[in-house]
């Protein structure tokens, strides 16, 4: 497919992976999406997607989930001191785990991509969350894919191109791209700077060092 046609809807956190994204396949995005749906670091999240969005001339679609805060159960929900001090492994980040949020999200992205003839959703999950986080399989990915094909007149599709790569290996597609990572926030724990100790911090720390990057956090 011609990488100049405008055919996606990306969504958007603001983190690390979704910025990445932005930047390497911003030919192809059409308009981003983002989420609040409540987690500690939404907003800090949210005013990094509005700055590179801003950089690239490209639409950010703020969509409001709070009912997600209101009535699901996870540490990510529940204030900054319930997120563990930890590496990034299944054990210790089994509570920040947001019950089925990437089926939620990609499920108002596909319908908000066919309302403007959009036909593909971008969504940036990766290798390191597959242990943690069920929606970040490469299966619920297939499945989920499948559904939004088959529930679109448009024949919608889920593209997930950095489903088996590494954080390191995302950081290293971002120097090539020249991602200022200093724009982009991870920490779980949403304070004014990245705390450094939580799971998410430490992962990011290791994947900036592996790509010749300054750590910050």
């Amino acid at each position: 497919m011609d990488a100049a046609i405008k055919d996606s809807l990306l969504v958007l956190s603001g983190g690390m992976d979704s910025v990445t994204m932005l930047y390497d396949y911003r030919k192809r995005i059409a308009a981003c999406v983002n989420f609040h749906y409540g987690s500690n670091h939404n907003e800090r999240e949210r005013e990094c997607a509005r700055l590179n969005c801003r950089r690239l001339g490209i639409e950010l679609i703020e969509i409001d989930l709070g009912f997600m805060g209101r009535y699901f159960e996870s540490s990510l929900l529940s204030g900054a001191d319930d997120i563990p001090e930890a590496d990034y492994a299944e054990d210790n980040m089994h509570s920040t785990v947001v019950p089925f949020r990437n089926g939620i999200m990609l499920s108002i992205a596909a319908g908000l991509a066919e309302s403007r003839g959009l036909t593909q959703v971008m969504i940036a999950n990766h290798g390191g969350d597959h242990a943690v986080y069920p929606d970040c399989r490469p299966g619920f990915i297939a499945a989920m894919d499948r559904a939004v094909s088959e529930g679109t007149y448009a024949d919608v599709h889920i593209f997930a191109p950095y489903t088996s790569m590494t954080k390191a290996d995302i950081a290293r597609r971002g120097r090539s791209l020249g991602v200022d990572y200093s724009l982009t926030y991870s920490c779980y724990r949403g304070g004014a700077h990245h705390c450094g100790r939580c799971a998410t911090c430490r992962e990011r720390r290791e994947a900036l060092i592996a790509a010749g990057y300054e750590p910050d956090c």
